[in-house]
């Protein structure tokens, strides 16, 4: 039932390959009893849990599952860190862990859980684990954890006022290639004609294996994974999903409760971010007024729901550039997650005078920067440039409302070549140098 630890220590996995968040997994075990590790299936969690746990119980074993049912208290023992694997089939696991936790003085780095879903039976939980158990969101693989991007151009030495020029080719059909092959591990140094396939696999396994023990019909599942894939990257309403789902039928339209309640089932499995919007000051009624914009968390998902391949997307560049940008989205959300402070965020911003940002990071000290997300180092003109500096002055010239200048301004680009700084300061960089 209970692994232990190998020779070296942990658990580590001969052929693992190193991930953006090890750094901020190892610091919160020295800051917290336990923590959490939580995203989609497949994204590597447990690999990345076992090359800092010394023992582990998973909950996918029968013994295993049967044990933690008959007193969660058995599969929290071992020696430290101790791993529980997919502890949300077990709910009572979590204030077994919080009590755990207690018992030996709130000392560090005692467990670590994962989970790639909520529990469907969040009430057997009564307690949040605050003060305990620290929770990191775990993403698919960024193009530089598969070796895709160089990582020349640090994300957060960008918030440091460090930039030098670096150069990678990037073609279109890359980006085609990387949008549908998607960041998951099991397809790294496979042929294309194999990794295509995951995604797929991964579609088919949702609808089921996990939409079901959710109580929830497979058929209305994928209808609304299709209207957000046909709504890839955008803010659509409710109303606008339903009536995709119903392919132009208004008989078979789902009522908004039941979208909703999907919407909130495929969060729960950690397969869609939502992007709020962004303005400051921070009780600006606009942040609460803007819709948020809905990303699967890999550009694979709605390339596979929407039966894209390389070749097709290389015919259709608008669907392309979306999928580019949810892309663009789940690499940010990966180099970000690296930084430390608990209330870093990407936000987009909109105003009513229809000027937009693709996305905005902002971090818990009060810096933030702009991106502009573009398929093409052909689309950064001096119009598009001048959308970006118009944006700051209208952020940052007011004094009274004291916000201070960004920290960087960014063309993020697929397409491309070199990353360099222009002449009015705003930076281009091709999604392959960028890295944490």
């Amino acid at each position: 039932m209970n692994e232990s630890g190998n020779l070296g220590g942990t658990l580590f996995q001969p052929n693992y390959r190193p991930r953006v968040v090890d750094s901020r997994l190892s610091t919160l075990l020295k800051a917290f009893g336990g923590v959490e590790i939580v995203g989609p299936k497949w994204c590597g969690k447990t690999w990345t849990a076992l090359s800092q746990s010394r023992s582990a119980d998973r909950l996918d074993d029968s013994a295993t599952f049967a044990a933690a049912q008959t007193d969660p208290a058995l599969v929290l023992m071992g020696e430290e860190p101790h791993l529980v694997d997919e502890w949300q089939d077990v709910p009572q696991i979590w204030d077994a862990a919080r009590r755990h936790i207690d018992d030996n003085a709130n000392r560090k780095g005692q467990l670590i859980l994962t989970g790639s879903a909520i529990p469907k039976d969040s009430e057997a939980i009564h307690h949040s684990g605050t003060g305990r158990i620290a929770r990191v969101r775990m993403w698919p693989m960024s193009l530089a954890e598969s070796g895709d991007s160089t990582g020349a151009i640090s994300l957060s030495g960008l918030f440091e006022g460090k930039f030098h020029p670096a150069e990678r080719e990037t073609s279109i059909e890359d980006i085609a290639r990387w949008c549908c092959r998607g960041g998951w591990p099991a397809n790294l140094g496979l042929d294309d004609e194999f990794a295509l396939e995951i995604p797929g696999e991964y579609i088919k396994s949702v609808l089921d294996i996990s939409v079901p023990k959710m109580n929830r019909s497979a058929g209305t599942a994928r209808a609304l994974m299709r209207a957000l894939a046909v709504n890839i990257s955008q803010a659509p309403k409710y109303t606008t999903l339903a009536a995709d789902m119903a392919y132009g039928d208004e008989r078979r339209e789902p009522d908004t409760q039941t979208v909703k309640s999907y919407m909130e089932m495929l969060k729960d499995l950690y397969l869609l971010a939502d992007l709020e919007g962004w303005e400051p000051p921070l009780r600006a009624k606009s942040r609460v007024r803007t819709k948020p914009k809905r990303y699967f968390v890999d550009p694979s998902l709605p390339a596979a729901v929407l039966g894209a391949s390389p070749a097709t997307l290389m015919r259709d560049t608008q669907t392309l550039g979306d999928l580019f940008e949810t892309l663009c989205i789940r690499d940010l959300n990966v180099y970000l997650s690296s930084m430390p402070g608990a209330g870093n965020r990407i936000t987009y911003y909109r105003d009513d005078k229809g000027l937009e940002v693709d996305a905005v990071i902002e971090l818990s000290d009060g810096r933030w920067g702009a991106i502009e997300i573009k398929l093409s180092d052909l689309k950064v003109t001096d119009e598009n440039a001048n959308k970006l500096i118009s944006f700051r002055h209208k952020i940052c010239g007011n004094p009274l409302a004291q916000v201070r200048e960004p920290e960087f301004m960014m063309f993020l680009t697929g397409r491309g070549n070199k990353a360099y700084r222009r002449n009015d300061g705003i930076l281009v960089v091709p999604i392959a140098t960028l890295g944490a």
